[in-house]
């Protein structure tokens, strides 16, 4: 992930930024952070538990937590003087059909996804709003919060409230502050076997994509590291799509009305 990051053959002028990426130590967030330290930014991650040999600066921090999600943003501050970027990706669900989950799993799950992006992006607010330049937050959201996605219904839920706040916290923390997010389609990550299979299984979903491959998690940090960016001095609101097309209606695979 580390090299993609390095060979990309351009520079979004993010050199110097301070930047948190949650949950940045694994999968997805591993290749935001990857995307904004080869560009040149100084890399804050956080994650519940402690991870060792990370290249970058990591607290130890629950963000369902709103208490320690305001001490990660003032530590931050204290030791860099600034956050310019913030990129919400801390999240996630494991398979359980709705009819077999409680209200108590519910609950959590749309408090990671939801709730905890909400206070991070608060707390990052209260500084970005007093600081010169402003700055600018990213949401990781997904397909599932657009598409059904059966064994995942509360997450899914999560990401569709995710593009929703997106919307209006642009407008609430304009023009300060820019708020948009990345909709991401399924991405081959060091887990990919827990949700799509094995490598045959893998190669088979890829064909069902337009681009014919599955996502990197640098691709989806190359669309956060654009958003971040003065390239996007004027994109406030917005949702990118990292999908690689889409996925074509099901339809279409037993369809004898097309040729």
């Amino acid at each position: 992930m580390t090299d993609a990051a390095d060979s990309a053959p351009f520079n979004f002028g993010l050199g110097g930024r301070v930047v948190l990426v949650t949950g940045g130590v694994r999968g997805v967030g591993a290749g935001i952070s990857a995307v904004f330290a080869a560009q040149g930014a100084t890399v804050v991650t956080c994650a519940r538990r402690p991870v060792e040999g990370l290249p970058y600066e990591f607290h130890a921090c629950d963000v369902r937590d709103d208490d320690a999600v305001k001490a990660l943003i003032d530590a931050i501050v204290q030791t860099h003087g600034r956050l310019d970027v913030v990129v919400n990706n801390a999240g996630g669900s494991p398979y359980v059909l709705a009819a077999e989950s409680s209200a108590r799993f519910s609950t959590k799950i749309i408090e990671l996804n939801l709730l905890a992006p909400l206070s991070v992006s608060t707390h990052a607010n209260a500084v970005m709003q007093e600081q010169a330049g402003g700055g600018s937050i990213i949401n990781i959201t997904s397909v599932s919060g657009r598409r059904p996605t059966p064994g995942t219904a509360p997450y899914g839920a999560a990401k569709a409230g995710m593009e929703s706040l997106t919307s209006t916290l642009a407008v609430e923390w304009a023009p300060k502050v820019r708020v948009n997010s990345v909709v991401v389609g399924m991405v081959e990550t060091e887990q990919s076997e827990l949700f799509y299979g094995d490598a045959d299984s893998i190669a088979a979903i890829s064909k069902n994509v337009p681009l014919g491959r599955l996502a990197q998690p640098t691709d989806v940090g190359w669309a956060a590291a654009f958003l971040a960016s003065d390239a996007a001095a004027y994109v406030s609101g917005a949702s990118l799509e990292v999908h690689g097309g889409g996925e074509p209606p099901h339809y279409l695979a037993t369809t004898t009305a097309i040729k």
